[in-house]
């Protein structure tokens, strides 16, 4: 299980090899994607609070990045955090997710992308229910939602 120091050390020695790379140019990406999820997954946007259903689904499922179908996040670890995005506690797999530093907007934050193809998906914050601690705060159009079978 991941905790913030975990985090914090990926930060300062490099995130975790994934399991395979895919890189498109922003053309490519465009085509692929809607406007909006171009803007968050792309361009590093973040979508409105509280504007995408996923916020109020809770139902059993994985959720994957809208961009390569990386598997990121089990429903299992998914919790109502306030927010307005959809929050969880764990990735699937530790090398799914790549930490970075972000010092935009005056504050310091760690972004979080989609490890396979460098997609923007949202922040992690040491806020989160126990045990680990972590609330991965993440754009709703970054994600693809798919139902158990």
């Amino acid at each position: 299980m991941l905790n913030w120091n975990n985090i914090i050390g990926f930060i300062n020695r490099g995130n975790p090899v994934p399991d395979k790379r895919i890189e498109k140019t922003d053309e490519e990406w465009a085509e692929q994607l809607t406007p909006e999820q171009f803007y968050v997954t792309r361009k590093h946007g973040t979508e409105r609070s509280f504007s995408n259903d996923l916020c109020r689904s809770f139902d059993p499922g994985l959720y994957s990045c809208v961009c390569c179908g990386t598997l990121l996040f089990d429903a299992s670890e998914k919790f109502e955090s306030g927010t307005g995005w959809p929050s969880f506690t764990q990735p699937i797999k530790q090398n799914s997710i790549k930490y970075i530093k972000d010092i935009s907007f005056g504050m310091i934050r760690v972004e979080t992308q989609c490890n396979t193809c460098d997609a923007h998906l949202g922040h992690v914050f040491p806020d989160g229910p126990e045990p680990s601690g972590l609330r991965y705060c993440m754009n709703g159009e970054a994600l693809v939602k798919k139902n158990h079978k």
